[in-house]
């Protein structure tokens, strides 16, 4: 078992490096070099949340293009972790943004139909959670995720820091800044 955690460390240790290196040349092969160890597992998390083989793959090549840029201003402690959530978290606005586009037919809602139908059974909900949905993403990056994590995810502040690898005390504070600012959209966006 000893065994098995030195090459966890290793491996831990051989990312920072590649990571390091990459930030200073901006090398797009070191990056490969760096996200070729993680594409399988890049593919698994994409295939699991999109249920669609060749999606995935797309988003396995979107990801990377989005590494390019995101490694080189975040600073990553665990890049397994990180890239899972850049993974998840890709998938997830990759899924919102095609429901949005999802239609239905007038005619197979309301064919045979000479009842009166109340369209907005539940559109109160549905308003809030659109309301909060776009206040989410007006809300600093840093903000966004640690909040999404916290409460969406009900991670505890530990389980933030080192999923995000965010210092513990950056991690509350963007928790607490988040849910404020979070707030204020809310209501500042509920009366329209």
């Amino acid at each position: 078992m000893k065994f098995i955690k030195n090459n966890t460390r290793i491996d831990e240790q051989d990312d920072a490096s590649l990571i390091s290196r990459y930030k200073s040349s901006g090398s797009l092969e070191v990056l490969g070099t760096l996200y070729n160890k993680y594409m399988h597992l890049v593919f698994g998390v994409c295939l699991n949340y999109l249920k669609d083989e060749e999606q995935s793959k797309d988003a396995v090549m979107q990801i990377f293009e989005e590494l390019v840029v995101k490694l080189k201003v975040h600073e990553v402690q665990n890049f397994k972790s990180w890239l899972h959530v850049l993974a998840r978290n890709h998938c997830l606005m990759a899924i919102r943004k095609n429901s949005r586009h999802e239609t239905v037919s007038i005619e197979d809602t309301f064919v045979e139909n000479t009842e009166f139908v109340h369209l907005d059974v539940d559109d109160t909900k549905e308003n809030k959670l659109t309301v909060m949905e776009k206040c989410m993403e007006t809300l600093p990056e840093e903000q966004r995720i640690s909040v999404d994590l916290f409460y969406l995810q009900e991670k505890c502040y530990k389980e933030v820091a080192n999923i995000t690898g965010y210092d513990m005390l950056k991690v509350k504070s963007y928790i607490q800044n988040g849910k404020r600012n979070l707030k204020i959209c809310i209501e500042k966006n509920s009366g329209e």
